[in-house]
């Protein structure tokens, strides 16, 4: 690599590229810190305030306090000790001077106090290409990658890094345990008021057994057909967004509108999906709203698994046929094909796995099937037949997931 010396410095050849990703590695450090900072800030204010004030609140001063508090607290934390941030990303600060330790503290100081013109080190990434961290390099500190020290090991409640994550996650149960207002005493000493719950479960009415068999069949139909006219549309849907397979300006808007689209529709639950249909296709035609829930929700999730699928084959056989003179259409047939068929029929079994169980659940919304009659026995407190049909939704749920299991073994 070509290298001059630049300003007293050896610096490496200018590179926007990896200018930049340096100067960004430093501002994740940084930003990871403050994230943590953050979050025990709020937390340990919402402790404070429901144990003393009996209030929900998780700021007690005004939050640009509280920014520009996490701030410097981070930036402090990166120059005297190991903060979370440089520990997941494998940032080392090493002092080149090894003098006093007074002269370390006071240096280590100075520097908190520079880092504050770290934006302006983005103006000199963007006009000059180079990312040079003048502040370390006068005080006679370097940044390092783990890998390129080693590290003396320390007990963990040395470690600023380990003792910040534990005070996290403590500091989240706490908060957890009064924001959902947990209480012991009630759930080992009120099991009393489910016991005319538990008497009707141990002494099932099986004369609904017909009835939910035949509500059960409906709601296997209605994950039958989301699952086959769910694969027929994501299908074609796959190649379209598939990166690998995106050519040219078209090929890459229509990728990334596609992957927009089915990200926004696979993250709306299908219950949500379900009550919107069953608005939709009025009553009288609540199974066919639940069908068309899952085949929404079935169409999103399958053209991410197919697509993503068509991004890791093996380039190998597609490039040899192209070479042959192969057009587009008979590429995708000979090359891509036979690479994603087991595959593509692993991700359905699957997927029709799935539809099974959340037909159950979509019928507690209206969506017909098995899951509207139990949501109607359980409001009305008949649970002598509601458990029947729990046992019904269950076995089916174990005897999809054997078969299911054992087709994909099949297919791999």
């Amino acid at each position: 690599m070509k290298e001059k010396y630049y300003a007293g410095f050896m610096t490496e050849r200018p590179n926007w590229r990896k200018a930049r990703r340096a100067f960004l590695k430093d501002v994740s450090v940084l930003v990871t810190d403050v994230l943590i900072l953050v979050s025990l800030w709020w937390l340990g204010s919402y402790i404070w305030n429901d144990l003393v004030h009996q209030t929900r609140d998780f700021l007690s001063v005004p939050w640009w306090i509280m920014v520009v508090s996490v701030i410097e607290l981070a930036l402090m934390w990166q120059s005297f000790g190991l903060s979370p941030g440089m520990k997941l990303l494998g940032r080392r600060l090493v002092d080149e001077q090894n003098g006093s330790w007074w002269v370390s503290l006071g240096r280590r100081s100075l520097r908190v106090l520079l880092l504050h013109v770290m934006p302006a080190l983005l103006l000199q990434v963007i006009l000059t290409t180079r990312y040079i961290p003048w502040h370390d390099r006068l005080l006679g500190f370097r940044s390092a990658s783990a890998a390129e020290i080693d590290e003396i090991r320390v007990p963990w409640y040395r470690c600023s890094s380990a003792v910040a994550v534990i005070l996290l996650g403590l500091a989240m149960y706490l908060a957890s345990a009064l924001f959902t207002h947990v209480d012991l005493v009630k759930l080992f000493t009120n099991a009393s008021s489910t016991s005319e719950i538990w008497n009707k479960i141990f002494h099932p009415d099986w004369s609904i057994l017909g009835l939910g068999i035949r509500l059960l069949i409906v709601t296997l139909f209605m994950a039958f057909m989301a699952t086959l006219f769910g694969v027929v549309v994501a299908v074609p849907l796959s190649f379209f967004a598939a990166r690998n397979l995106a050519h040219g300006i078209v090929g890459r808007s229509i990728y990334t509108a596609l992957r927009v689209i089915m990200s926004i529709i696979r993250s709306i639950q299908p219950f949500i999906w379900a009550i919107i249909f069953v608005v939709w296709v009025r009553t009288g035609a609540s199974a066919f709203a639940g069908a068309l829930a899952l085949f929404v929700h079935s169409v999103a999730d399958l053209t991410k698994l197919y697509s993503e699928r068509l991004e890791s084959i093996d380039p190998g056989p597609v490039e040899a046929i192209r070479a042959t003179g192969a057009g587009r259409l008979q590429v995708i047939l000979y090359g891509v094909v036979p690479q994603i068929i087991n595959p593509y029929l692993s991700f359905t079994i699957y997927r029709w796995d799935i539809n099974v169980r959340m037909a159950t659940i979509i019928g507690l919304v209206g969506g017909g099937g098995i899951g509207q009659r139990l949501l109607q026995l359980t409001r009305n407190w008949v649970w002598d037949q509601a458990i029947v049909l729990m046992l019904l939704i269950m076995f089916a749920v174990m005897v999809m997931d054997y078969s299911s299991s054992r087709l994909r073994e099949r297919l791999n």
